[in-house]
């Protein structure tokens, strides 16, 4: 199943990696969750433009990092390298639970959900689910030129067809008072941050490239790039998709659901656009299961390199075939052992400790090296990136205690692990 060699990522490669991790499972889910928690139409899109600004200050704040960190492994290569072993050991452990196998699992999941919406295919969510996780697993076990190739063409038509859902979309709510369905509610500062947490995972992709840097030309310069622009893409596309989908039916067949674009699709264009649109999410999600699956193993392969993961998970000359095999199990295992909804708030939560972390490491190594490291915006891009980020995951952890505790307590069970791999 391996190749001899790992031909180099091309920059348009590592743009599509990063747009193919975010337009995922999130933003064809969330707004029907945070229009039960915001119950407003115009805070739900304010909320995911604010997202879109925080994920972006993160990408820039990442190009910087990976110019002075570079290589594969994501938030585990900067916490080892910029803070302490175990902290990066921690984030690598959360990649491995939270990071890329939650989220494969929750992609997977809600791929049958659409297709049946949209079809009314009698597909058995979690069998349909464990053959999309196996499908990518299989393309990213040929190599990477395999992987990559089925991506780039599939993000490509998704975008495509995300564009004309939208154009299309616009002009037939333009000539409609479906807005008027949606009722209005006052702030709530506490749900509005709890929202930006379900949000920030939709848009968490936007780190992908740098779990892949080491496999990408001229990475120093090429990777903060690469989530500069596929951040920006998605921002607009995000905004455009979920402002047409809250506009395009009423509040009450939006609230709560998992399958808010198909519902948006079939109170525009009926059965027809339903099912189109079902198809297109099917793409979105398959793509986003198939980006989490090339890029989470190289987080194991170099915590396998750097001693805290076991020898057999390196990568050697080809893709890092063992831990494409963990990835798939541990994949599996997940999209048997719980649900969709309670697979993204813990997912957000856990993350947004992590990338919380990592922007912190660069303040740390900005403060040391002073000009020599170039930070764009600093110190006001890096604080404000930190002050969302965690000012909504303490909001989160106040408002779903359970939540906070099920992520404190899988980040806590890598402690002995680490322990344990140090030792041998």
């Amino acid at each position: 199943m391996g190749e001899t060699s790992a031909p180099k990522l091309s920059p348009r490669s590592a743009t599509a990696l990063v747009i193919a991790n975010m337009i995922g499972v999130g933003v064809f889910t969330t707004s029907g969750y945070a229009l039960a928690d915001l119950g407003s139409a115009s805070w739900v899109v304010a909320a995911w433009a604010v997202g879109g600004l925080i994920a972006l200050a993160g990408a820039f704040c990442y190009g910087a990092l990976i110019r002075e960190i570079c290589g594969s492994g994501g938030e585990y290569l900067f916490l080892s390298r910029g803070l302490h072993p175990l902290a990066g050991f921690l984030s690598g452990w959360t990649s491995l639970l939270a990071g890329f196998t939650g989220p494969v699992a929750a992609a997977a999941l809600a791929a049958p959900l659409y297709l049946r919406g949209a079809f009314g295919l009698d597909l058995e969510p979690r069998w349909t689910a464990s053959g999309l996780v196996l499908l990518a697993w299989g393309l990213h076990g040929r190599g990477a030129r395999w992987g990559v190739a089925a991506q780039d063409l599939a993000v490509g038509l998704k975008l495509l067809a995300i564009l004309c859902l939208c154009v299309g979309g616009l002009v037939a709510v333009a000539g409609s008072d479906a807005s008027s369905n949606v009722p209005e509610r006052g702030f709530d500062l506490g749900a509005f941050a709890s929202t930006l947490v379900w949000i920030s995972f939709a848009y968490s992709g936007w780190n992908a490239a740098v779990y892949v840097a080491g496999e990408v030309e001229d990475a120093k310069r090429t990777v903060g790039r690469a989530m500069i622009t596929g951040t920006a893409i998605v921002i607009v596309a995000y905004v455009a998709l979920n402002a047409l989908i809250l506009a395009a039916a009423p509040a009450s067949e939006l609230t709560g659901r998992g399958d808010v674009a198909v519902v948006a699709a079939h109170a525009l264009g009926g059965d027809s656009l339903a099912r189109v649109v079902g198809g297109l999410v099917g793409l979105a999600l398959f793509t986003s299961v198939s980006a989490m699956t090339m890029a989470g193993p190289r987080v194991y392969a170099q915590m396998s390199e750097d001693g805290l993961f076991p020898r057999m998970f390196r990568s050697g000359d080809g893709p890092p075939t063992m831990a494409l095999h963990l990835q798939c199990v541990l994949a599996l295992a997940a999209v048997w052992a719980t649900g969709l909804r309670e697979l993204l708030g813990w997912i957000g939560f856990t993350l947004g400790l992590f990338t919380a972390t990592s922007v912190f490491v660069l303040l740390r190594l900005k403060w040391k090296a002073g000009a020599a490291l170039a930070v764009p915006g600093f110190p006001g891009l890096p604080i404000f990136f930190l002050a969302c980020t965690l000012g909504a995951t303490g909001f989160m952890a106040h408002r779903e205690p359970v939540i906070a505790f099920y992520g404190v307590l899988g980040v806590a069970a890598g402690i002995p692990f680490y322990i344990l791999f140090r030792r041998t």
